[in-house]
């Protein structure tokens, strides 16, 4: 549709001119944009005609409303002729007038709260084709944890999912919870905006229908890095999924050549704040490590996770993600250089 259209080029300009809304995090790749208008799946496609809707009902306001006053700018401008002594005819009510901005008004009213009550329903009551797969995900300051309950698997800020093909729907049922204050999941995409709030369990479901990794944010200001509060949503093949459980599923390995890191890393209390299973690591409030290298960024999309970032990180994660709740651990540089290679051991 042509006002459709106009408005994606508008929206995707904003995009480009407002912070946060898109990004360019790593090559391997992402979509660039984050936008409304190509939703991915049931719930997005739900969001996107009812803003469709919306846009052109706007659009025809603004041609109609910008329509009179251009005429009545021209039709009534002063003219050279013109009596300056004096008045124009003076009118004094129009019942034809009023019943025009007060009816026309109304019936836009109604059909808005029509269809915005009929998208919510659909949303917030969702009717799924076949069981969906469980996600809790719980916003901490300034991260993500995800926990898939079927298959016992913690991770962070990367949520892996199974594409939906039209032969067999694979609806994901998101479990939004806070462990802070309020944050907010929205990856555009995917489906509209939810609240995480805390001592509170908000229901919320995707359903993915092309392959991708697809960028969201938080959208609560929650402090300091609230703009660098992330998300990826990686669509994957069912086969590639089940492959990804599975290597989640297994304990890590610890070669020989790593002690002196494992140590360096549990003698600097790391431990207390990260899990690593296997290991006397068991602290809850960071990310759990155990399986970190299958991670594509770092501090929650903030920086891909290479050699070069992580040494960063670990010498002063303020540097990469001023504000964040990682303090400065004053590694020295051998323990940073031990602490690195043990870390590229956690597949």
């Amino acid at each position: 549709m042509k006002g459709e259209s106009m408005f994606r080029r508008v929206f995707l300009l904003l995009t480009v001119a407002l912070p946060g809304t898109a990004s360019a995090q790593t090559s391997d790749q992402i979509r660039s944009f984050q936008s409304i208008f190509r939703p991915i799946g049931a719930p997005a496609e739900t969001v996107h005609r009812t803003d469709v809707l919306v846009l052109l009902i706007c659009l025809g306001i603004f041609v109609v409303v910008g329509g009179l006053l251009l005429y009545s700018v021209v039709h009534y401008r002063q003219r050279p002729t013109d009596d300056d002594t004096t008045e124009p005819p003076q009118v004094y009510g129009s019942t034809a007038i009023e019943l025009a901005w007060t009816v026309p008004p109304i019936l836009i009213v109604i059909v808005l709260a029509l269809a915005t009550a009929r998208t919510v329903g659909e949303i917030e009551n969702p009717k799924y084709v076949s069981d969906p797969l469980k996600v809790r995900i719980v916003g901490h300051r300034f991260w993500w944890e995800i926990r898939y309950p079927k298959f016992n698997v913690v991770t962070a800020n990367e949520i892996h999912v199974p594409v939906s093909y039209l032969s067999t729907p694979r609806p994901i049922e998101l479990t939004l919870e806070s462990a802070d204050v309020v944050h907010g999941f929205w990856v555009p995409e995917l489906n509209g905006k939810q609240w995480l709030v805390p001592d509170r369990a908000n229901k919320w479901w995707i359903q993915p229908t092309t392959l991708g990794t697809y960028l969201g944010n938080c959208t609560v200001l929650c402090g300091l890095q609230h703009a660098n509060m992330l998300i990826r949503v990686i669509v994957e093949s069912p086969e590639d999924f089940d492959r990804w459980v599975s290597r989640e599923q297994r304990p890590p390995t610890f070669e020989p050549n790593v002690a002196e890191g494992r140590r360096d890393f549990e003698v600097n209390s790391c431990g207390s704040c990260h899990t690593i299973e296997g290991t006397i690591s068991n602290g809850i409030f960071g990310p759990d490590l155990t399986h970190f290298m299958s991670r594509k960024t770092l501090g929650a999309g903030v920086a891909p996770n290479d050699d070069e970032n992580l040494k960063s990180w670990l010498r002063d994660p303020q540097v990469l993600k001023p504000g964040c709740l990682m303090p400065d651990m004053k590694l020295n540089e051998r323990q940073v250089e031990q602490i690195v290679v043990y870390l590229r051991t956690l597949n």
